[in-house]
């Protein structure tokens, strides 16, 4: 068996399930073929929005940072123009922090949890300000220290404006890797565990920029489009019943 085949865990992580059985109808799973088919289905799709800000010159930490929070249970249409809107009035710690919380409100009124997102917002700027000289350290524990950053943003913020190495698994991430039969696990947390383990480290940034988008489009939650997925002959279809 080579690398990179899927194989299962030596001990069972927590939230980490057996692997599925081997089904004679597919290929073995192979990412190093996976994933180029997935990056040329999804060339045509937008952008997953912080890679798209990033593209249009909003790539420093601290921005990449202000952008995952407002993108937490919001769809990217809303999140991307709204944090477009709110970094053209305030892109640094120093801009932002001289902002009221209200103010930040006002600017972000579209995407879920407002008013707690332009508290956390301003609570961020203000301590990037004051304690570490207007610039964010690249570094997780930094980042998760923060109310309301856990590891999805913490590891994708890193990875585009820091070049980490790091995985951020977002819903589409832990539905499609799970769906495949590439890692088995219960949870986002739980596959974050189990791609860390065997997902080679040149994918750990690209999975999350090339899993939006397709699980967005081809390999959506409900009623996936599997007659047309460039992967269709490798993934072991776990859990769907009603594929298009």
């Amino acid at each position: 068996m080579s690398a990179r085949t899927v194989r299962p865990p030596p001990e069972q992580a927590p939230g980490v399930v057996a692997e599925p059985p081997p089904r004679p109808d597919k290929a073995p799973f192979d990412i190093d073929e996976v994933l180029p088919r997935i990056r040329e289905q999804v060339r045509g799709f937008a952008d997953a929005a912080m890679f798209a800000l990033a593209a249009r010159g909003h790539d420093s930490l601290f921005e990449q940072l202000v952008a995952c929070i407002l993108s937490i249970r919001t769809l990217d249409e809303v999140s991307l123009p709204v944090s477009l809107a709110l970094l053209g009035r305030a892109s640094t710690p120093e801009a932002m922090a001289r902002l009221t919380p209200e103010e930040i409100d006002d600017l972000i009124r579209p995407v879920t949890f407002h008013e707690p997102k332009a508290r956390q917002i301003h609570a961020i700027a203000v301590r990037t300000r004051d304690e570490f000289g207007g610039k964010l350290p690249c570094d997780a524990r930094v980042l998760q220290s923060f109310k309301g950053v856990g590891p999805k943003c913490a590891n994708l913020s890193l990875g585009i404006a820091c070049g980490h190495e790091a995985i951020s698994v977002d819903i589409h991430v832990h539905r499609v890797t799970n769906r495949w039969g590439y890692v088995t696990a219960r949870t986002p947390e739980a596959t974050l565990e189990a791609l860390e383990a065997q997902l080679p480290r040149a994918y750990w940034v690209e999975i999350n920029r090339l899993l939006v988008p397709f699980g967005k489009h081809v390999c959506t939650g409900a009623r996936p489009k599997c007659s047309t997925c460039p992967v269709l002959q490798y993934c072991r279809q776990v859990g769907v019943t009603d594929p298009r």
